[in-house]
């Protein structure tokens, strides 16, 4: 017997070397924790035979897993959502049973079925993996993608689901005269729980997160936000739910309170941590000697639902309204099995539905296909244009359009979405005779503003392609103006993989994501919320009788401390409004080549602020350090950001480019 410690230190360190040599070989990490538990699980190896003193601890991974989800969704986006919920997931979680029925029935002429097990059967296989699926499409930023928000809503019907399905298969090995009744009960819980959380929660969430913040301790803080998920999770688990669900639950709560941010950063290394024991848990269930024993018939449990759940989710999402893309990125991503699908195999084992090795074969099948789910949704978009002739045609017209409109467009601003924000962007270079390229998603607007004469094109930005296209190793720079912080690291990824030079402006609504957004390559962030209260301070200073210009030089003097981009550009009132133009100061980034003399000196070696010129920031590896120090050493490939006049810019840069040792010796 392991004790508790000998067996958490294994876990451990089986997952930290499976993590490594998997991310080492470009693969997900997801596949080196499975693939681990497999190795030392009681099936393999034998290290670890004490899967199931871990396994509960393991299901809290998928409990956070689901909050930080349900922080993603609001009421509002869950009322837009309904007819995904209830309409694609119903749809997708009914036909999938009865689809295994219909097989059963065409087995039992072969060898007797009984139409209860194909029932049972039918329901395991028609759960998809929650933990997996929004983990990768969380790392691929394409939750709220299309295809993204297909696939949450039948994931979070499938998890209602699990209730009566579990219900109906316990009354199915029992007595049969029980079942309505405990249908009935089932579904009296489910609204009466949901209904219960949502109107009380919502009244009180956001008064009692005020009153343990007040008491300004971080440690409360964080016992508070535990004691919440996992008190709801609790509620619903006793419900007859899944602690899943009331997971979710917490988290559309506590994203309605201004401390949704702060509680993402906190949760996120227990969600991290957890999850990982989960898959290792999961892996462990896998009995390598049924691959050996019965290879077809756990191949044919593998291929035939994967292939049918697939092609049934793609269909019925195109009879909801998507196109063949989306439709088939949807199907792709449920077509594994699930966790929750393992809950009911269990069920079905303490019944006499199912015989005991059909059961171990189903196993080990819906294991290959969560093994087999991180590359199909990883190569999702590469299967997509393979099978489906319009999605390439379509892409291809769409990205010859944008090639077409900015090949001849260069020192150009590719403006990343098209609402207010870059409609005023795109004004403001116009009037300074500025060329710009816009991408955007929506096809009414996109439409109206092309009709108007406007520069305006149907792209995702968050597509490389799509920047190719707009010119983005010909452009001067780059303005991210999406609300949402994935879609703008989305395209900073691309940006940085492509040109990792190009100056990127970022708008965002407040700074709560600023660290993340420079660390992926921001050259600078704009919070909305930051502008709006310096206009607001500079009105309310105004019109109580403060003087224009002293309120003009707070101003100021609050954008220096705060936009490192943006100091020296501002003057006093009094200035004449041409000293702007004739100063010329402006940003330049810098590229050290590798052979150039100033590497390996320092900034105070080089002494640039002799000619005039700043380093604001320099960018090593991806990472951007702001205001960087005199005694900071500069390294072959670092991208300095260099602030100046023109004149004195291109004496900066010939300085940092000369290579002397190169240089013949003519002595």
């Amino acid at each position: 017997m392991t004790s508790p410690l000998e067996l958490t230190l294994l876990l451990l360190a089986a997952a930290v070397v499976g993590v490594v040599v998997f991310r080492s070989l470009n693969l997900p990490p997801i596949l080196g924790y499975l693939v681990v538990g497999i190795l030392i699980g009681p099936h393999a190896f034998g290290v670890a035979t004490d899967a199931p003193h871990v396994q509960y601890l393991a299901e809290f991974g998928v409990v956070f897993l689901m909050f930080s989800i349900g922080l993603e969704f609001s009421f509002a986006k869950l009322r837009a959502m309904r007819q995904i919920v209830f309409g694609l997931g119903l749809a997708q979680v009914v036909l999938s049973i009865l689809i295994a029925m219909g097989a059963g029935l065409l087995l039992n002429f072969f060898m007797p079925f009984r139409w209860e097990a194909s029932l049972a059967l039918g329901g395991a296989m028609a759960m998809s993996s929650t933990a997996i699926v929004t983990k990768l499409l969380a790392e691929r930023l394409e939750i709220d993608s299309a295809h993204g928000r297909n696939i949450m809503g039948v994931l979070l019907f499938q998890d209602l689901a699990v209730v009566p399905l579990l219900i109906l298969l316990e009354a199915l090995g029992g007595d049969p005269s029980q079942l309505a009744e405990s249908l009935m009960l089932a579904a009296v819980k489910i609204v009466g729980a949901l209904a219960l959380l949502l109107w009380v929660g919502q009244r009180l969430m956001t008064p009692w997160f005020n009153l343990v913040v007040r008491r300004r301790s971080q440690e409360l803080f964080m016992l508070n936000l535990l004691l919440v998920t996992l008190g709801i999770a609790f509620v619903t688990a006793e419900l007859g739910l899944s602690m899943a669900l009331g997971a979710f639950i917490a988290g559309i709560l506590i994203a309605e309170t201004p401390y949704r941010h702060q509680v993402e950063d906190d949760i996120k290394p227990f969600r991290d941590v957890l999850l990982g024991l989960f898959f290792i848990t999961t892996g462990m269930l896998l009995n390598p000697s049924i691959l050996v024993a019965h290879p077809w018939m756990v191949l044919l449990f593998f291929i035939a639902p994967t292939l049918a759940k697939a092609l049934l989710i793609t269909g019925l999402a195109r009879l909801f309204g998507a196109s063949p893309g989306v439709a088939m990125r949807t199907g792709i991503g449920l077509a594994q099995a699930g966790e929750f699908g393992f809950v009911i195999l269990n069920v079905i084992s303490g019944n006499p539905l199912v015989p005991p090795e059909l059961l171990n074969e189903v196993l080990a099948a819906m294991l290959l296909s969560m093994l087999v789910a991180p590359f199909m949704i990883q190569n999702a978009d590469r299967i997509v244009m393979r099978l489906s002739s319009t999605e390439w045609l379509r892409q291809s017209l769409q990205m010859t359009k944008i090639a077409t409109q900015t090949i001849k467009t260069s020192g150009h601003v590719i403006i990343c979405g098209y609402g207010r924000s870059g409609q005023n962007l795109a004004r403001m270079l116009e009037q300074e005779g500025l060329a710009y390229v816009a991408l955007d998603l929506d096809p009414d607007r996109v439409s109206a503003a092309a009709s108007a004469g406007e520069s305006v094109v149907y792209g995702d930005a968050a597509r490389r392609e799509a920047l190719i296209a707009a010119g983005l190793h010909r452009a001067a720079a780059i303005a991210i103006t999406y609300a949402e912080t994935p879609s703008s690291l989305k395209v900073l990824h691309h940006v940085h993989e492509l040109v990792p030079a190009l100056p990127v402006i970022v708008r965002t609504v407040d700074d709560a994501d600023m660290d993340k957004l420079i660390a992926a390559g921001a050259t600078e962030v704009i919070p909305e919320i930051v502008e709006g209260s310096l206009m607001l301070a500079s009105h309310t200073l105004v019109l109580v009788g403060v003087p224009m210009r002293r309120v003009l030089r707070r101003v100021e003097e609050m954008r220096d401390a705060r936009y490192s981009l943006l100091r020296g550009y501002f003057h006093g009132a009094d200035d004449e409004e041409d000293d702007y133009d004739h100063e010329g100061v402006r940003l330049q980034s810098v590229s050290l080549p590798g052979n150039a003399d100033a590497v390996g000196r320092t900034l105070g070696d080089l002494e640039l602020d002799s000619l005039g010129v700043s380093v604001t920031a320099i960018r090593r590896h991806g990472i951007r350090g702001v205001e960087p120090d005199p005694s900071t050493r500069l390294r072959a490939d670092d991208i300095l950001v260099l602030r100046g006049l023109p004149d004195a810019l291109s004496k900066a840069e010939q300085l940092l480019s000369v290579n002397r040792r190169s240089q013949p010796n003519t002595a």
